[in-house]
This record gives C-alpha cells, structure tokens and sequence, in this order.
C-alpha cells in the first residue's frame, strides 16, 4: 500500500464524521474534512510515517507534494505538513525544500496550512542558511500574494533572541498599507512574538508607524506601555 493510501486510511478509522461539518465551517473550507482531531490525527500518522520510510530526500518530497496535491479532504494537507517536518527527514531541510514549501504556501492560502509551515518550515531554513533565505523572505515580503507576504512576516516568530530585527521590519513595512484581516493580524502577531525579548523596540516601532488598530492591538497585547517608556526628565526647579 502507497503511503498515501495508508494516510487515508488511517485518517478514515479515527475520524468522527459527525465532527466533520463544524470543522468545515469553522475553517470556512471548501474542502471537505474528515472530522478528524488534532491528537489522533497525529498519533494515527506518527504510526503510518514509521510503517513507510522514505528513501532519501527526492523520495519524501514527491510523497509530501502527492499528499498535498492528491488530498480530497483537509485532514490530507495536515499530513502533508506533519510528513513534511517528521523527524526521521529533518536532514533533508536544505534550500532544495523551498519549491516544495512555496507551493504549499500559494496554493494552501489559508492560516491554518500557511502559518505552520512559515513559522516552523522556512523559519526553519530561514535560521539554518541566513545567507541565502534572508533576500528570499524580502522578496516575498514585497509580492502580490497576501499568503507569501504572511510568510515572511511570520517566518521569525520562533526566533526571540535570535530575530534579525532589520530583516522583521523589512518584512513588515510592504504590508503596511494591507487592509487585509490576515496581513494585519500576522504583523501584530509577529511583534507581539519580538516583544517578549524586545519590548521597548516594538513599541518604538508601533509608535513610529501608523499600523492599523489591528496590529497595534495584538503587537502591544502583552505590554504595559508606562514600563517600557524611559522616565521623563524632571522639571527645572524655581
């Protein structure tokens, strides 16, 4: 049996179709679900990803991608992700993964496929090969598609100490002027992440710009702002 096939499976034996619908709704999906939850789907596919190794990078990107591309039910693209960052490949997380995660991010174009994949797969090639991702997030940062621009944004959220500040505004500054819901809550949900190893810098930088309520909201989230204001010079005595 193709691994592919197994996934389907195994999602079919733990999924509760009464379950389905909701979860449609919810995710405002197109694509149907299974009614599948969070923890059996990951118990059910740890299972089926041990019982089919892969043999070799080229090998685990067709099968992510067929995955993806093949899924009738959204269940199917969350095992694409999770296939996509098991543990048994992580040496395969090389610059020749960036296609692969492209794609899933232009044609998945929804924060619950999107969000995953910036935060943890290209932050991850992000922190391991700086040289060659930083450029490539600036040119995604200032693109037409909202979920490529997400991306970049988000693509340091995990990085606290290690946030190359310049590269996170850089990111920032093109989305900006975006009415979007998405754009706008991804920009506050990445300096609300910087600011809780740099406060004073995010509410410098929310105060110098004019970000939508939006992003203000969820950047200063966690921030007492008199804390991080330096104290105001005392007044010249009589």
């Amino acid at each position: 049996m193709s691994l592919r096939k197994a996934v389907r499976l195994a999602l079919q034996e733990v999924a509760d179709a009464d379950k389905a619908p909701q979860m449609q709704r919810y995710m405002k999906s197109e694509m149907p679900f299974l009614g599948v939850s969070a923890g059996p789907r990951r118990t059910a596919l740890k299972r089926v990803f041990a019982a089919h190794p892969l043999d070799g990078a080229p090998e685990w990107r067709r099968a992510v991608l067929e995955l993806w591309r093949e899924a009738e039910f959204r269940e199917e693209r969350y095992a694409a992700i999770e296939l996509s960052g098991y543990h048994l490949y992580r040496e395969h997380q090389t610059l020749y993964t960036v296609p692969m995660y492209e794609e899933m991010v232009v044609t998945g174009a929804w924060w619950d496929l999107v969000d995953e994949i910036a935060t943890h797969r290209v932050g991850g090639l992000l922190a391991a090969f700086p040289d060659s991702m930083r450029p490539l997030m600036l040119q995604w940062a200032g693109q037409p598609d909202l979920w490529k621009r997400r991306t970049a944004i988000l693509s340091q959220n995990r990085f606290k100490q290690r946030t190359d500040t310049a590269l996170l505004f850089a990111c920032i500054e093109p989305s900006l002027s975006d009415n979007d819901f998405f754009a706008r809550k991804a920009i506050g949900w990445a300096l609300r992440e910087y600011a809780k190893v740099s406060p004073r810098e995010v509410v410098r930088y929310v105060q110098a710009k004019g970000i939508s309520g939006l992003s203000r909201r969820e950047a200063l989230k966690n921030i007492a702002i008199e804390s991080t204001t330096p104290p105001a010079p005392p007044a010249p005595g009589p």
